[in-house]
């Protein structure tokens, strides 16, 4: 069976008064709810200021938790999480319209396990990390100006770490009445960690420097604690939220006709 655990922190930083990260996970009560539904993680930053992003990032986490703990059981996640995204994004550009010139959006970035499978599902540049083999491999990529631009060739990957654009935001959680997440699906190992975080912490920290902390410690919650102070250490400006999830142990499954079957 699916074994994990998890530790999360969230800090304001050293200049924000506020924090407008917030954090969600949802917890399968037994072992049943392992296989039916499984477990997900949830991290959005709000923007919009004036305590208008916190409420922005906690309506989305709010919505995706709600609708996972209500989907019917062994929904695919693959559907699922998008579909999640789509509900959410519903639901905060509501808040938006009920404040006009509020400017209220957020980033979003989703990750349920269940069985031998991860899936993650994201809108803006909060970013999920696989960290295997001693390596932190981003899986998503950030939904900015400067990372638009890189993908088509206008700028270089160093261009556009740099680019005045990169913290301007191409895609976000309510600002539209549609959003469009990208969603990806990736085989568990025992020993894989999953991070999730914000930009106040991928920012000043390179993959290379997540992966030695985080594999340096046994102690997660000891690991997120470090990569929190290495932020607000080198920057601090920004809030910073990190969600570190460690595999134990997998159930192999295999598929027929859209039914789980385990695999020997």
């Amino acid at each position: 069976m699916l074994d994990l655990e998890f530790a999360q922190m969230s800090d304001p930083g050293l200049v924000r008064e506020g924090n407008e990260d917030y954090l969600g996970h949802f917890p399968p009560a037994s072992p049943a709810e392992v296989r039916s539904r499984g477990w997900l993680f949830a991290l959005a930053d709000g923007v919009g200021g004036h305590e208008e992003g916190e409420v922005a990032s906690r309506l989305a986490v709010d919505s995706v938790l709600d609708a996972f703990r209500n989907a019917a059981p062994g929904t695919p996640l693959g559907a699922l999480l998008p579909r999640m995204v789509h509900q959410a994004n519903e639901r905060v550009y509501a808040a938006v319209r009920g404040k006009p010139g509020s400017g209220m959006a957020t980033t979003l970035v989703l990750c349920a396990l269940r069985f031998d499978q991860a899936v993650i599902s994201h809108v803006g540049d909060s970013r999920c990390y696989l960290i295997r083999d001693g390596r932190a491999t981003p899986l998503t990529r950030d939904h900015t100006l400067a990372a638009d631009q890189a993908s088509i060739g206008l700028l270089s990957a160093q261009e556009a770490q740099e680019a005045p654009t990169r913290h301007i935001l191409s895609r976000a959680v309510g600002a539209d009445l549609v959003v469009a997440p990208d969603t990806m699906q990736i085989q568990l190992n025992p020993d894989d960690v999953f991070m999730l975080c914000s930009d106040g912490l991928h920012g000043p920290l390179p993959a290379a420097e997540i992966a030695y902390v985080v594999t340096r410690r046994k102690e997660l919650q000891a690991a997120a604690e470090r990569l929190v102070a290495i932020a607000n250490e080198r920057d601090g400006s920004d809030n910073v939220s990190v969600q570190l999830i460690r595999v134990h142990s997998v159930e192999r499954m295999g598929m027929y006709r859209g039914r789980p079957y385990k695999l020997r």
